[in-house]
């Protein structure tokens, strides 16, 4: 009993303030960016359908590039955890400098491809010609914001990394001050205005078009680059990041930060692009269903979708609590502090599940007053329920795990699992059912093999994370526990 005493004490109270602090600021910004797409699809959908349409398909193409971005310079986190932990200030400005060249590389990368190659992608989606050329010209307005995007990211990913989290909240929150009311300028244009203040507002304003999609596009880019600039000013005066000295001088690109980076990066960038088509793949596949049950599935799919920001902001705060004790050269402490984490991740799951289970019927009624719908998506938020424990598991076990750096593994599970057991079962059990036992299960069926390939995850990261931290701890026999 005094044992556990003991553990609850020194170990588990304190690791879990420790997590919860640096969790719920990088809860907050992940919450605020996901804002700035429903106030994108707000404001373009009562300007008119078109524009609407416009930046829903297009959100389609270039949010899985930004996530894809995202994912690569999350590599950094760990990296200056690392670093941190072991006390080598050094070496950090380096790498971070590293992560900004490779953030500059695929930013203009993702500009070109949203300005050359979404026609043919439209062309092949057989999107009606009106909506495609107004979703052209909002994806080549956005284009000038994904360097800002990219740069925004990879600052924010070495904050994290220095147990600096809240900067990213704040930030974020800037981003979405700025992204309201110029969507609602360059959306309305001056009659949006005159409605808004009246027509004492002086001529010249009043004549302001009114842009629609390319207007939402050029508000999201002022957005992403007002971010960039903000997070580049605060790391450069905010006094946490003194040591790094991250603005003395540039370092030019060098092979081995690259390589390294690219190394524990892109897994990660690849890992969660796989997940992002995953749930765009059963998307196009239930569209054949019919209007109430892409309806339902939307809904019951952006509720959990909410609640699931909180297992991925402690699995990104694992990350830097893994990577920091490492860095110490304390790999038992280390594996301590994972498995903490995972605890931690259940418990969040267990209130989840909770919060589905007691205000599913309620949410969905805010999403549409459909009594089919309503009945369709209350149904699937039951399966919900079921993977929450999985689904946080798989996160935060992910989150460890790159803590080690480990994410080559990590990708190759979560292709298997995503991909494989996910798509391919629900697809299966959609379609065909099992045999004459059980008919096609359509829509069910998605979601159930969604079930199958989150436990798939989390059973296959689970030994993983076993395999990593123990091989770790018994490689350094003589580091402190």
């Amino acid at each position: 009993m005094s044992r556990i005493a003991h553990w609850l004490t020194t170990l588990h109270w304190p690791e879990t303030r420790l997590l919860m602090r640096l969790a719920l600021p990088i809860c907050g910004a992940q919450l605020a960016q996901a804002g700035m797409s429903v106030v994108d699809v707000m404001m373009t959908g009562r300007q008119s359908a078109t524009a609407l349409a416009a930046v829903s398909v297009g959100s389609s193409l270039w949010v899985p590039l930004m996530l894809f971005m995202t994912g690569t310079l999350m590599g950094v986190t760990p990296i200056v955890a690392q670093l941190l932990g072991g006390q080598r200030h050094d070496a950090i400005r380096p790498a971070v400098h590293q992560a900004l060249w490779v953030a500059l590389l695929l930013g203009i990368i993702s500009a070109g491809l949203l300005w050359l190659a979404v026609m043919p992608v439209f062309e092949l989606m057989s999107v009606p010609p009106d909506v495609a050329l107004a979703s052209s010209a909002y994806l080549a307005a956005l284009a000038f914001g994904m360097p800002g995007i990219a740069l925004f990211q990879a600052l924010r990913a070495f904050s994290d990394g220095m147990n600096h989290t809240r900067p990213a909240l704040w930030i974020s929150l800037i981003g979405l001050g700025v992204n309201i009311p110029s969507n609602y300028l360059l959306i309305y244009g001056g009659e949006g205005l005159v409605d808004l203040f009246g027509a004492w507002l002086p001529g010249f304003i009043q004549r302001l078009p009114a842009l629609g999609a390319f207007g939402c596009g050029i508000a999201t880019a002022l957005s992403m680059w007002t971010m960039a600039l903000s997070m580049a000013l605060y790391t450069r005066r905010g006094r946490t990041y003194g040591r790094v000295n991250l603005w003395q001088r540039i370092t030019w690109p060098q092979w081995e930060g690259l390589r390294e980076l690219i190394i524990v990066g892109l897994p990660i960038g690849i890992a969660i692009f796989v997940e992002v088509t995953l749930f765009t793949l059963i998307a196009l596949f239930i569209a054949s269903l019919g209007e109430i049950t892409v309806a339902a599935h939307q809904v019951a799919f952006s509720y959990t979708g909410i609640l699931f920001m909180l297992p991925l902001s402690l699995s990104m705060a694992l990350t830097v609590r893994v990577g920091n004790t490492l860095g110490q050269a304390r790999p038992g402490m280390a594996r301590l502090v994972a498995w903490n984490g995972i605890a931690i991740s259940l418990v969040t799951a267990a209130i989840n599940s909770t919060l589905l289970w007691f205000s599913g019927k309620w949410v969905i009624s805010l999403y549409t007053a459909n009594q089919d719908i309503q009945q369709l998506a209350a149904s699937l938020l039951a399966l919900a329920v079921f993977y929450q424990v999985s689904d946080s598991l798989q996160a935060n076990l992910a989150g460890a795990l790159r803590g080690y750096k480990d994410t080559r593994i990590v990708m190759l599970i979560t292709v298997l699992s995503y991909w494989c057991v996910g798509l391919g079962s629900g697809h299966w059990l959609g379609t065909r059912g099992i045999g004459s036992f059980i008919a096609p299960l359509g829509v069910h069926g998605y979601w159930l093999g969604l079930i199958a390939g989150l436990s798939t995850a989390a059973v296959l990261l689970g030994a993983r994370l076993r395999y990593i931290s123990a091989k770790t701890q018994r490689l350094a026999p003589a580091a402190v526990p």
